[in-house]
């Protein structure tokens, strides 16, 4: 069983609730609050050796990131961001060398999106270090914005170049809250997913949902100057197509709303690409050079 399997395994056990409309399977969950207004909640844990090694990063770069994975969730929604709650399993012995510096980084940049760190726990072990964050958020204008609404015609759009993360992206990024929001006074935004687990598995996601096929363009797919500059016998689009964490957004929409988006880029600081159009006809496609053909996505997903 894969990380996915599982995931579709637990949503198959898991029954509807009425105080739960969107459950697992999205970038957050939405519950409904006593007052009748739904709130986002995600959550995040990061392994040392798995999504970092602190060796390298450093506790205050953990911190951020921790923290940056969730607001990132909270951007696939459309949301905004408002609390944070934040487990920590800190290695004996250098625990509170540890701690101070991860708060630093969590806060930073919590502060920098309105985030409140409401609370959580702390513990040691005689294990690595572990940092779990959940964090809450309302909805922005169009309220959640889940997988499933993607339709065939509709293009996909993303908001960056992709690829080679592990050269510093996956630690440093930025989370596009502010974008997400700002789109929404642009266009409609029929699905979105922030890009974790690489281009074409998280389109992969969405198709999924939505019950319908893609294609991506290669031609058309951003790559980041990073990805050339890894030597693993990979192409660069290839790295575009599957490194995870890259955390840029990737969104649909209808053609006549992707192709202003395009070509007027309305986001200050923001450009968009087109990298695939959805198909009716289940199946994800690679068009490179006027060739088209089926690919099987090569995102990470943890072993189990």
């Amino acid at each position: 069983m894969g990380e996915f399997d599982y995931i579709r395994w637990i949503r198959q056990q898991t029954a509807a609730a009425a105080r739960v409309p969107v459950g697992p399977g999205d970038d957050c969950a939405a519950v409904t609050a006593l007052a009748g207004r739904p709130i986002l909640v995600t959550t995040d844990m990061l392994l040392d050796g798995t999504h970092f090694v602190l060796s390298e990063a450093g506790p205050r770069r953990v911190g951020r990131k921790a923290m940056a994975v969730n607001l990132s969730d909270i951007a696939a929604m459309g949301g905004s961001p408002f609390a944070a709650f934040v487990s920590v399993g800190l290695p004996r012995g250098r625990a509170a060398e540890l701690a101070a510096e991860l708060y630093v980084g969590m806060r930073e940049l919590a502060d920098g999106f309105g985030v409140t760190i409401a609370g959580g726990d702390t513990n040691t072990w005689a294990g690595g270090l572990v940092v779990s964050v959940t964090l809450l958020g309302d909805p922005g204008p169009q309220g959640p914005i889940l997988r499933n609404g993607a339709k065939p015609g509709d293009w996909l759009l993303v908001t960056g170049p992709l690829g080679g993360s592990i050269l510093g992206k996956h630690l440093d990024f930025v989370p596009r809250v502010r974008e997400a929001l700002a789109l929404q006074d642009h266009a409609r935004i029929h699905a979105m997913i922030d890009i974790s687990d690489g281009l074409a598995a998280d389109t992969l996601h969405v198709c999924e949902e939505s019950g319908c096929g893609a294609v991506l363009f290669g031609d058309q797919v951003p790559v980041a100057d990073a990805a050339h500059s890894l030597t693993d016998g990979k192409t660069p689009l290839e790295h575009a197509l599957s490194d995870g964490e890259d955390f840029e957004l990737a969104f649909a929409v209808d053609p006549a709303d992707g192709a202003r988006l395009v070509k007027t880029q309305p986001i200050p600081g923001l450009t968009l690409f087109h990298v695939a159009t959805f198909l009716g006809e289940a199946g994800l496609f690679l068009e490179t050079g006027g060739s088209r053909s089926s690919i099987k996505p090569g995102g990470y997903s943890h072993p189990f």
